[in-house]
Protein backbone atom coordinates (compact mmCIF):
# COMPACT_ATOMS: atom_id res chain seq x y z
CA UNK A 1 0.00 0.00 0.00
CA UNK A 2 1.30 3.67 -0.71
CA UNK A 3 2.49 5.96 2.29
CA UNK A 4 -0.33 8.04 3.09
CA UNK A 5 2.19 10.32 5.19
CA UNK A 6 -0.35 13.39 5.85
CA UNK A 7 -4.01 12.05 6.25
CA UNK A 8 -7.07 14.04 6.67
CA UNK A 9 -8.80 11.67 8.98
CA UNK A 10 -12.38 10.80 8.40
CA UNK A 11 -15.48 11.60 9.81
CA UNK A 12 -16.48 8.10 11.02
CA UNK A 13 -15.84 6.19 14.08
CA UNK A 14 -15.21 2.73 13.84
CA UNK A 15 -16.07 0.39 16.76
CA UNK A 16 -17.18 -2.65 17.73
CA UNK A 17 -20.68 -1.48 18.61
CA UNK A 18 -21.56 -0.61 14.80
CA UNK A 19 -19.88 -3.02 12.94
CA UNK A 20 -23.01 -5.14 12.76
CA UNK A 21 -25.39 -2.21 11.45
CA UNK A 22 -23.06 -1.62 9.26
CA UNK A 23 -22.88 -5.29 7.63
CA UNK A 24 -19.36 -6.00 8.76
CA UNK A 25 -18.31 -9.40 10.08
CA UNK A 26 -14.77 -9.52 11.07
CA UNK A 27 -14.92 -13.49 11.11
CA UNK A 28 -15.81 -13.67 7.11
CA UNK A 29 -13.42 -13.90 4.62
CA UNK A 30 -14.09 -13.84 1.05
CA UNK A 31 -12.00 -16.14 -1.00
CA UNK A 32 -10.15 -13.32 -2.93
CA UNK A 33 -8.66 -12.03 0.86
CA UNK A 34 -8.13 -16.00 1.49
CA UNK A 35 -6.06 -16.05 -1.83
CA UNK A 36 -4.40 -12.75 -1.14
CA UNK A 37 -2.73 -13.68 2.37
CA UNK A 38 -1.54 -17.20 1.03
CA UNK A 39 -0.20 -15.87 -1.76
CA UNK A 40 1.29 -13.73 0.09
CA UNK A 41 2.40 -15.44 2.90
CA UNK A 42 4.33 -18.18 0.51
CA UNK A 43 5.79 -14.88 -1.60
CA UNK A 44 7.76 -13.61 1.92
CA UNK A 45 8.92 -17.27 2.81
CA UNK A 46 10.50 -17.37 -0.87
CA UNK A 47 12.00 -14.12 -0.36
CA UNK A 48 10.36 -13.17 -3.87
CA UNK A 49 10.34 -9.47 -3.50
CA UNK A 50 8.87 -8.39 -6.99
CA UNK A 51 5.87 -10.73 -6.04
CA UNK A 52 5.57 -9.34 -2.64
CA UNK A 53 5.76 -5.32 -3.52
CA UNK A 54 3.00 -6.31 -6.64
CA UNK A 55 0.51 -7.20 -4.14
CA UNK A 56 1.30 -4.61 -1.14
CA UNK A 57 1.43 -1.86 -3.87
CA UNK A 58 -1.24 -2.73 -6.39
CA UNK A 59 -3.73 -6.17 -4.67
CA UNK A 60 -4.01 -4.51 -1.68
CA UNK A 61 -5.07 -1.40 -3.20
CA UNK A 62 -7.45 -2.96 -5.60
CA UNK A 63 -8.97 -5.19 -2.59
CA UNK A 64 -9.56 -2.64 -0.42
CA UNK A 65 -10.79 -0.55 -2.56
CA UNK A 66 -13.38 -3.48 -4.39
CA UNK A 67 -13.96 -5.03 -0.49
CA UNK A 68 -13.49 -2.78 2.16
CA UNK A 69 -14.23 1.15 0.97
CA UNK A 70 -15.84 1.67 4.19
CA UNK A 71 -15.27 -1.45 6.68
CA UNK A 72 -12.06 -2.63 8.24
CA UNK A 73 -9.85 -5.63 6.40
CA UNK A 74 -11.20 -8.96 8.11
CA UNK A 75 -9.35 -9.86 11.80
CA UNK A 76 -5.99 -11.12 11.95
CA UNK A 77 -7.77 -14.07 14.06
CA UNK A 78 -10.13 -14.97 10.87
CA UNK A 79 -7.33 -15.07 8.64
CA UNK A 80 -4.15 -16.85 10.86
CA UNK A 81 -5.02 -20.35 10.35
CA UNK A 82 -4.50 -19.53 6.56
CA UNK A 83 -1.01 -18.58 6.88
CA UNK A 84 -0.08 -21.25 9.82
CA UNK A 85 -0.60 -19.32 12.78
CA UNK A 86 2.79 -17.62 11.69
CA UNK A 87 3.45 -14.93 14.35
CA UNK A 88 5.81 -12.12 12.33
CA UNK A 89 3.06 -12.72 9.17
CA UNK A 90 0.48 -12.04 11.61
CA UNK A 91 1.72 -8.78 12.94
CA UNK A 92 2.54 -7.78 9.41
CA UNK A 93 -0.92 -8.35 8.51
CA UNK A 94 -2.24 -6.01 11.40
CA UNK A 95 -0.40 -3.33 10.69
CA UNK A 96 -1.77 -3.17 7.50
CA UNK A 97 -4.83 -3.56 8.82
CA UNK A 98 -4.64 -0.80 10.98
CA UNK A 99 -2.89 1.38 8.45
CA UNK A 100 -5.77 1.00 6.01
CA UNK A 101 -8.23 1.89 9.47
CA UNK A 102 -6.29 5.13 9.75
CA UNK A 103 -6.61 5.69 6.25
CA UNK A 104 -10.46 4.63 5.41
CA UNK A 105 -12.29 5.53 8.85
CA UNK A 106 -11.20 7.06 12.17
CA UNK A 107 -10.18 4.70 14.86
CA UNK A 108 -11.46 4.60 18.33
CA UNK A 109 -9.20 5.06 21.53
CA UNK A 110 -8.70 1.49 22.23
CA UNK A 111 -7.68 0.67 18.53
CA UNK A 112 -4.81 3.48 18.66
CA UNK A 113 -3.84 1.52 21.55
CA UNK A 114 -3.73 -1.58 20.38
CA UNK A 115 -2.15 -0.57 17.01
CA UNK A 116 0.70 0.82 19.44
CA UNK A 117 1.08 -2.83 20.80
CA UNK A 118 0.98 -4.47 17.83
CA UNK A 119 3.97 -2.00 16.35
CA UNK A 120 5.59 -3.15 19.77
CA UNK A 121 5.59 -6.80 19.19
CA UNK A 122 6.79 -6.31 15.43
CA UNK A 123 9.36 -3.94 16.65
CA UNK A 124 10.60 -6.42 19.47
CA UNK A 125 10.59 -9.27 16.78
CA UNK A 126 12.49 -7.55 14.32
CA UNK A 127 15.40 -6.08 16.82
CA UNK A 128 15.28 -9.20 18.80
CA UNK A 129 15.26 -12.11 16.62
CA UNK A 130 16.43 -13.39 13.28
CA UNK A 131 14.22 -12.09 10.61
CA UNK A 132 15.13 -14.17 7.43
CA UNK A 133 12.98 -12.44 5.00
CA UNK A 134 13.41 -9.20 2.42
CA UNK A 135 10.65 -7.17 2.35
CA UNK A 136 10.25 -4.19 -0.46
CA UNK A 137 11.46 -0.72 0.50
CA UNK A 138 7.85 0.82 0.13
CA UNK A 139 6.36 -1.34 2.90
CA UNK A 140 9.20 -1.00 4.96
CA UNK A 141 9.21 3.09 4.69
CA UNK A 142 5.45 2.80 5.31
CA UNK A 143 6.14 1.40 8.26
CA UNK A 144 7.87 3.78 10.12
CA UNK A 145 6.09 6.40 8.14
CA UNK A 146 2.92 5.65 9.49
CA UNK A 147 4.34 4.55 12.83
CA UNK A 148 5.34 8.65 13.14
CA UNK A 149 2.01 9.68 11.66
CA UNK A 150 -0.37 7.77 14.14
CA UNK A 151 2.01 9.03 17.17
CA UNK A 152 1.05 12.66 15.76
CA UNK A 153 -2.27 11.92 15.36
CA UNK A 154 -2.80 10.38 18.85
CA UNK A 155 -0.88 13.09 19.80
CA UNK A 156 -3.19 15.91 18.38
CA UNK A 157 -6.56 13.05 19.53
CA UNK A 158 -5.41 13.10 22.97
CA UNK A 159 -4.53 16.72 23.27
CA UNK A 160 -8.71 17.76 22.40
CA UNK A 161 -9.76 16.82 25.85
CA UNK A 162 -12.33 19.00 26.26
CA UNK A 163 -15.33 16.60 24.40
CA UNK A 164 -13.89 13.31 26.14
CA UNK A 165 -16.25 10.79 27.60
CA UNK A 166 -15.47 9.31 31.01
CA UNK A 167 -14.62 6.15 29.54
CA UNK A 168 -11.95 8.15 27.29
CA UNK A 169 -9.98 9.76 30.29
CA UNK A 170 -10.34 6.08 32.00
CA UNK A 171 -8.39 4.77 29.29
CA UNK A 172 -5.97 7.65 28.67
CA UNK A 173 -5.21 7.19 32.33
CA UNK A 174 -5.01 3.40 32.22
CA UNK A 175 -2.76 3.11 29.06
CA UNK A 176 -0.84 6.28 29.97
CA UNK A 177 2.09 4.54 28.38
CA UNK A 178 0.78 4.18 24.59
CA UNK A 179 2.63 6.52 22.01
CA UNK A 180 4.82 7.88 24.81
CA UNK A 181 7.20 10.41 22.59
CA UNK A 182 10.64 8.34 24.83
CA UNK A 183 8.85 5.09 23.79
CA UNK A 184 8.24 6.19 20.01
CA UNK A 185 11.82 7.77 19.85
CA UNK A 186 13.49 4.75 21.73
CA UNK A 187 12.51 2.46 18.91
CA UNK A 188 13.34 4.48 16.36
CA UNK A 189 16.75 4.84 17.65
CA UNK A 190 17.02 1.60 18.12
CA UNK A 191 16.67 0.61 14.88
CA UNK A 192 19.69 2.98 14.04
CA UNK A 193 21.86 1.32 16.62
CA UNK A 194 20.94 -2.45 16.19
CA UNK A 195 20.97 -2.09 12.05
CA UNK A 196 24.37 -0.45 12.08
CA UNK A 197 23.47 1.34 9.24
CA UNK A 198 25.53 4.18 10.48
CA UNK A 199 28.33 1.90 10.16
CA UNK A 200 27.29 0.90 6.70
CA UNK A 201 27.34 3.86 5.39
CA UNK A 202 30.55 4.87 6.38
CA UNK A 203 31.87 1.79 4.70
CA UNK A 204 30.27 2.19 1.82
CA UNK A 205 32.18 5.73 1.31
CA UNK A 206 35.11 3.54 1.67
CA UNK A 207 33.93 0.95 -1.38
CA UNK A 208 33.56 -1.65 1.66
CA UNK A 209 29.92 -1.91 1.47
CA UNK A 210 27.03 -1.85 -1.54
CA UNK A 211 24.20 -0.64 0.49
CA UNK A 212 23.00 2.54 -1.65
CA UNK A 213 23.83 0.21 -5.02
CA UNK A 214 21.69 -2.55 -4.29
CA UNK A 215 19.14 -0.20 -2.86
CA UNK A 216 19.48 -1.73 0.68
CA UNK A 217 18.44 -5.77 -0.91
CA UNK A 218 20.69 -8.66 0.67
CA UNK A 219 21.09 -10.28 -2.75
CA UNK A 220 23.45 -12.89 -1.13
CA UNK A 221 20.46 -14.64 0.71
CA UNK A 222 19.84 -12.51 3.91
CA UNK A 223 17.76 -10.06 5.00
CA UNK A 224 16.98 -6.29 3.97
CA UNK A 225 14.04 -5.81 7.10
CA UNK A 226 16.36 -4.56 9.91
CA UNK A 227 19.44 -2.66 8.07
CA UNK A 228 16.44 -0.81 6.31
CA UNK A 229 14.33 -0.10 9.15
CA UNK A 230 16.97 1.68 10.60
CA UNK A 231 18.16 4.09 7.43
CA UNK A 232 14.70 5.14 7.29
CA UNK A 233 14.37 5.37 10.95
CA UNK A 234 17.03 8.12 10.61
CA UNK A 235 14.30 9.94 8.39
CA UNK A 236 11.11 9.10 10.87
CA UNK A 237 13.89 10.73 13.81
CA UNK A 238 13.79 14.33 11.63
CA UNK A 239 9.95 14.28 11.71
CA UNK A 240 9.61 13.69 15.19
CA UNK A 241 11.95 16.31 16.31
CA UNK A 242 10.44 18.87 13.91
CA UNK A 243 6.84 18.06 15.14
CA UNK A 244 8.75 18.97 18.49
CA UNK A 245 10.14 21.93 17.57
CA UNK A 246 14.03 20.35 17.93
CA UNK A 247 15.33 21.21 14.93
CA UNK A 248 18.93 21.15 15.50
CA UNK A 249 18.51 17.86 16.62
CA UNK A 250 16.34 16.64 13.78
CA UNK A 251 18.84 17.42 10.97
CA UNK A 252 21.64 16.14 13.23
CA UNK A 253 19.92 12.35 12.93
CA UNK A 254 19.95 13.12 9.67
CA UNK A 255 23.51 13.58 8.90
CA UNK A 256 25.08 9.81 8.05
CA UNK A 257 22.78 10.30 4.95
CA UNK A 258 24.45 12.55 2.19
CA UNK A 259 20.96 13.88 0.95
CA UNK A 260 23.35 15.51 -1.98
CA UNK A 261 23.58 12.45 -3.76
CA UNK A 262 21.17 10.10 -4.48
CA UNK A 263 20.35 6.88 -2.11
CA UNK A 264 17.89 4.24 -0.86
CA UNK A 265 15.48 7.68 0.87
CA UNK A 266 14.96 8.02 -2.88
CA UNK A 267 14.24 4.90 -3.84
CA UNK A 268 10.41 5.88 -2.46
CA UNK A 269 9.12 8.45 -3.54
CA UNK A 270 7.08 8.91 -0.61
CA UNK A 271 10.38 9.18 1.50
CA UNK A 272 12.09 11.56 -0.88
CA UNK A 273 9.83 14.09 -0.30
CA UNK A 274 9.31 13.55 3.12
CA UNK A 275 13.14 13.47 3.35
CA UNK A 276 13.62 17.07 1.59
CA UNK A 277 10.44 18.86 3.10
CA UNK A 278 11.48 18.28 6.60
CA UNK A 279 14.93 18.81 6.27
CA UNK A 280 14.17 22.13 4.18
CA UNK A 281 11.35 23.24 6.95
CA UNK A 282 14.28 22.62 9.41
CA UNK A 283 16.44 24.59 7.96
CA UNK A 284 14.38 27.51 6.99
CA UNK A 285 13.99 27.45 11.13
CA UNK A 286 17.48 27.65 11.58
CA UNK A 287 17.93 30.51 9.26
CA UNK A 288 19.85 28.25 6.91
CA UNK A 289 17.94 29.87 3.98
CA UNK A 290 20.21 29.14 0.95
CA UNK A 291 20.38 25.56 2.16
CA UNK A 292 16.80 25.17 2.06
CA UNK A 293 16.30 27.04 -0.57
CA UNK A 294 18.74 24.66 -2.73
CA UNK A 295 16.87 21.44 -1.25
CA UNK A 296 13.52 22.46 -2.22
CA UNK A 297 14.55 23.53 -5.41
CA UNK A 298 16.07 20.23 -6.61
CA UNK A 299 13.30 18.45 -4.88
CA UNK A 300 10.43 20.68 -6.59
CA UNK A 301 12.29 20.20 -10.24
CA UNK A 302 12.40 16.21 -9.33
CA UNK A 303 8.27 16.47 -9.00
CA UNK A 304 7.87 18.70 -11.62
CA UNK A 305 9.78 16.12 -13.82
CA UNK A 306 8.56 12.89 -12.43
CA UNK A 307 4.81 13.42 -11.01
CA UNK A 308 3.06 12.49 -14.22
CA UNK A 309 4.80 9.13 -13.52
CA UNK A 310 2.72 8.41 -10.34
CA UNK A 311 -0.66 9.88 -11.40
CA UNK A 312 -2.51 6.48 -11.06
CA UNK A 313 -0.68 6.31 -7.74
CA UNK A 314 -2.87 6.14 -4.28
CA UNK A 315 0.04 8.92 -3.51
CA UNK A 316 -0.84 10.91 -6.28
CA UNK A 317 -2.57 13.78 -3.99
CA UNK A 318 -0.21 13.64 -1.12
CA UNK A 319 2.69 14.68 -3.64
CA UNK A 320 0.56 17.43 -5.24
CA UNK A 321 0.06 18.48 -1.41
CA UNK A 322 3.55 18.80 -0.52
CA UNK A 323 4.36 20.27 -4.02
CA UNK A 324 2.37 23.27 -3.10
CA UNK A 325 3.75 23.26 0.74
CA UNK A 326 7.19 22.97 -0.51
CA UNK A 327 6.52 25.99 -2.81
CA UNK A 328 4.96 27.99 -0.02
CA UNK A 329 8.18 27.43 2.05
CA UNK A 330 10.05 28.42 -0.99
CA UNK A 331 8.60 31.95 -1.09
CA UNK A 332 9.12 32.22 2.64
CA UNK A 333 12.53 31.76 2.21
CA UNK A 334 13.45 33.99 -0.93
CA UNK A 335 11.25 36.54 0.70
CA UNK A 336 13.50 36.69 3.55
CA UNK A 337 16.72 35.98 1.53
CA UNK A 338 16.72 37.30 -1.95
CA UNK A 339 18.42 34.59 -3.79
CA UNK A 340 16.95 33.70 -7.06
CA UNK A 341 19.96 32.84 -8.51
CA UNK A 342 20.10 29.56 -6.81
CA UNK A 343 16.32 28.87 -8.45
CA UNK A 344 16.04 26.93 -11.26
CA UNK A 345 13.84 28.59 -14.23
CA UNK A 346 11.06 26.20 -14.21
CA UNK A 347 10.72 26.41 -10.52
CA UNK A 348 11.15 30.12 -10.89
CA UNK A 349 8.47 30.45 -13.20
CA UNK A 350 6.10 27.99 -11.03
CA UNK A 351 6.74 30.13 -8.43
CA UNK A 352 6.02 33.70 -9.78
CA UNK A 353 3.11 32.00 -11.37
CA UNK A 354 1.62 30.66 -7.43
CA UNK A 355 3.11 33.42 -5.25
CA UNK A 356 4.94 36.32 -7.42
CA UNK A 357 2.28 38.87 -6.51
CA UNK A 358 2.50 37.87 -2.77
CA UNK A 359 6.01 37.58 -2.27
CA UNK A 360 5.72 41.54 -3.59
CA UNK A 361 3.76 42.51 -0.40
CA UNK A 362 5.40 40.33 1.66
CA UNK A 363 8.34 42.36 1.38
CA UNK A 364 6.63 45.25 2.49
CA UNK A 365 7.23 44.63 6.24
CA UNK A 366 4.22 45.70 6.86
CA UNK A 367 0.42 44.47 8.58
CA UNK A 368 -0.68 43.01 5.04
CA UNK A 369 3.01 41.47 4.68
CA UNK A 370 2.72 39.62 8.44
CA UNK A 371 -0.56 38.25 7.52
CA UNK A 372 0.73 36.56 4.45
CA UNK A 373 3.48 35.29 5.99
CA UNK A 374 1.28 33.63 8.73
CA UNK A 375 -0.75 32.29 5.93
CA UNK A 376 1.86 30.65 3.81
CA UNK A 377 3.51 29.02 7.55
CA UNK A 378 0.12 27.91 8.68
CA UNK A 379 -0.57 25.83 5.21
CA UNK A 380 3.07 24.82 4.61
CA UNK A 381 4.22 23.99 8.18
CA UNK A 382 4.20 20.09 9.39
CA UNK A 383 1.75 19.33 12.29
CA UNK A 384 3.12 20.26 15.38
CA UNK A 385 2.26 18.19 18.50
CA UNK A 386 2.57 18.51 22.29
CA UNK A 387 3.76 15.20 23.35
CA UNK A 388 3.00 15.46 27.08
CA UNK A 389 -0.26 13.91 28.74
CA UNK A 390 -2.86 16.20 29.85
CA UNK A 391 -3.47 16.89 33.57
CA UNK A 392 -6.64 15.17 34.03
CA UNK A 393 -7.01 17.57 37.88
CA UNK A 394 -6.90 20.50 35.68
CA UNK A 395 -10.53 21.70 34.27
CA UNK A 396 -10.08 19.69 31.05
CA UNK A 397 -9.12 22.17 27.48
CA UNK A 398 -8.22 21.48 24.36
CA UNK A 399 -4.38 22.49 23.49
CA UNK A 400 -3.96 20.62 20.56
CA UNK A 401 -3.23 23.92 18.61
CA UNK A 402 -0.43 25.24 21.79
CA UNK A 403 2.79 23.92 19.95
CA UNK A 404 1.82 25.44 16.26
CA UNK A 405 0.89 28.65 18.04
CA UNK A 406 4.10 28.61 19.82
CA UNK A 407 6.32 27.53 16.27
CA UNK A 408 3.85 30.48 14.43
CA UNK A 409 5.12 32.79 17.22
CA UNK A 410 8.52 32.28 16.81
CA UNK A 411 8.55 32.35 13.38
CA UNK A 412 6.85 35.92 13.12
CA UNK A 413 9.10 37.08 16.04
CA UNK A 414 11.89 36.67 13.18
CA UNK A 415 9.85 38.30 10.85
CA UNK A 416 9.25 41.20 12.48
CA UNK A 417 13.35 41.40 13.64
CA UNK A 418 14.23 41.64 9.68
CA UNK A 419 11.64 44.60 9.11
CA UNK A 420 14.59 46.73 8.62
CA UNK A 421 17.10 44.56 7.14
CA UNK A 422 15.51 44.91 4.26
CA UNK A 423 15.73 48.93 4.44
CA UNK A 424 20.20 48.35 4.35
CA UNK A 425 19.73 45.65 1.88
CA UNK A 426 17.91 48.46 -0.61
CA UNK A 427 20.71 50.48 0.17
CA UNK A 428 23.52 48.17 -0.38
CA UNK A 429 22.51 46.95 -3.59
CA UNK A 430 22.80 50.54 -4.48
CA UNK A 431 26.37 51.71 -3.35
CA UNK A 432 29.73 50.16 -3.47
CA UNK A 433 30.59 52.34 -0.84
CA UNK A 434 28.98 54.91 1.09
CA UNK A 435 29.29 56.75 4.42
CA UNK A 436 28.29 55.51 7.94
CA UNK A 437 26.89 59.66 8.16
CA UNK A 438 25.11 59.18 4.59
CA UNK A 439 23.50 55.95 5.00
CA UNK A 440 22.14 57.21 8.51
CA UNK A 441 20.54 60.23 6.93
CA UNK A 442 19.24 57.74 4.27
CA UNK A 443 17.78 55.90 6.99
CA UNK A 444 16.97 58.63 9.17
CA UNK A 445 17.94 56.56 12.17
CA UNK A 446 21.26 58.35 14.53
CA UNK A 447 24.67 56.34 13.35
CA UNK A 448 24.82 54.24 16.82
CA UNK A 449 21.42 52.90 15.29
CA UNK A 450 23.13 52.46 12.81
CA UNK A 451 25.54 50.17 13.49
CA UNK A 452 23.32 47.82 15.78
CA UNK A 453 21.31 47.30 12.61
CA UNK A 454 24.02 46.47 10.55
CA UNK A 455 25.50 44.11 13.33
CA UNK A 456 21.92 43.10 13.15
CA UNK A 457 22.10 42.73 9.49
CA UNK A 458 25.18 40.48 9.70
CA UNK A 459 23.94 38.26 12.17
CA UNK A 460 20.73 37.71 10.93
CA UNK A 461 22.25 37.42 7.42
CA UNK A 462 24.86 34.37 8.91
CA UNK A 463 23.77 30.80 10.53
CA UNK A 464 25.60 28.12 11.48
CA UNK A 465 25.80 24.60 9.79
CA UNK A 466 25.90 21.06 10.90
CA UNK A 467 30.05 21.19 11.05
CA UNK A 468 29.45 24.21 13.73
CA UNK A 469 30.94 27.11 10.49
CA UNK A 470 29.21 30.48 10.40
CA UNK A 471 28.04 30.75 6.54
CA UNK A 472 26.47 33.29 5.05
CA UNK A 473 23.03 33.40 3.32
CA UNK A 474 23.77 36.85 2.06
CA UNK A 475 23.67 38.10 -1.51
CA UNK A 476 25.11 41.35 -0.38
CA UNK A 477 27.59 41.77 2.36
CA UNK A 478 29.38 44.30 3.36
CA UNK A 479 32.40 45.25 5.91
CA UNK A 480 33.42 48.60 7.96
CA UNK A 481 36.83 50.32 7.86
CA UNK A 482 36.80 53.64 9.89
CA UNK A 483 33.55 55.24 9.16
CA UNK A 484 32.95 53.91 5.24
CA UNK A 485 30.81 51.24 4.56
CA UNK A 486 32.29 48.66 1.78
CA UNK A 487 29.97 46.45 -0.17
CA UNK A 488 31.28 43.38 -1.44
CA UNK A 489 28.04 41.57 -3.61
CA UNK A 490 28.33 37.95 -4.71
CA UNK A 491 28.49 37.72 -8.35
CA UNK A 492 26.10 34.81 -9.77
CA UNK A 493 27.92 31.88 -11.28
CA UNK A 494 26.76 31.10 -15.04
CA UNK A 495 25.42 27.70 -15.04
CA UNK A 496 25.28 26.38 -19.01
CA UNK A 497 24.47 22.69 -18.23
CA UNK A 498 20.78 23.15 -17.68
CA UNK A 499 20.27 25.10 -20.76
CA UNK A 500 22.21 22.70 -22.94
CA UNK A 501 20.68 19.43 -20.95
CA UNK A 502 16.95 20.80 -21.50
CA UNK A 503 17.94 21.78 -25.08
CA UNK A 504 19.60 17.88 -25.59
CA UNK A 505 16.13 16.39 -24.43
CA UNK A 506 13.94 18.90 -26.77
CA UNK A 507 16.23 17.23 -29.69
CA UNK A 508 15.47 13.90 -28.25
CA UNK A 509 12.00 14.81 -28.87
CA UNK A 510 11.99 15.95 -32.04
CA UNK A 511 14.37 12.66 -33.38
CA UNK A 512 11.18 10.52 -31.68
CA UNK A 513 8.84 12.26 -32.98
CA UNK A 514 10.57 12.48 -36.64
CA UNK A 515 11.40 8.58 -36.14
CA UNK A 516 7.58 8.00 -35.97
CA UNK A 517 6.59 9.62 -39.04
CA UNK A 518 6.78 7.05 -42.32
CA UNK A 519 7.96 8.33 -45.29
CA UNK A 520 5.71 7.91 -48.51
Amino acid sequence: MAANYDYDEAPATYDDANRQDLGYDPNFVPDSVKSFVVHLYRHIREKNVYEIHQMYEISFQTLSDRLFKDTPWPSVDAVAHYVDNDQVFCLLYREMWFRHLYARLSPTLKQRIDSWDNYCSLFQVVLHRVVNMQLPNQWLWDMVDEFVYQFQSFCQYRAKMKNKTEQEIVLLRQFDQAWNVYGVLNYLQAFVEKSNIIQILEQEKEGLEQFTATDGYDYSGGSNVLKVLGYFSMVGLLRVHCLLGDYQTGLKCLLPIDISQQGVYTSVIGSHITTIYHYGFANLMMRRYVEAILEFNKMLLYIYKTKQYHQKSPQYEQILKKNEQMYALLAICLSLCPQTKLVEETVNSQLREKYGEKMARMQRYDDEAFAIYDELFSYACPKFITPSSPSFEEPLVNYNQDAYRLQLKLFLHEVKQQQLLSGVRTFLKVYSTISLGKLANYMEVDEPTLRTILFSYKHKTHAVDSDGKIISNADVDFYIDDDMIHVVESKPVKRFGDYFLRQIVKLEGVINDMDRIRLE
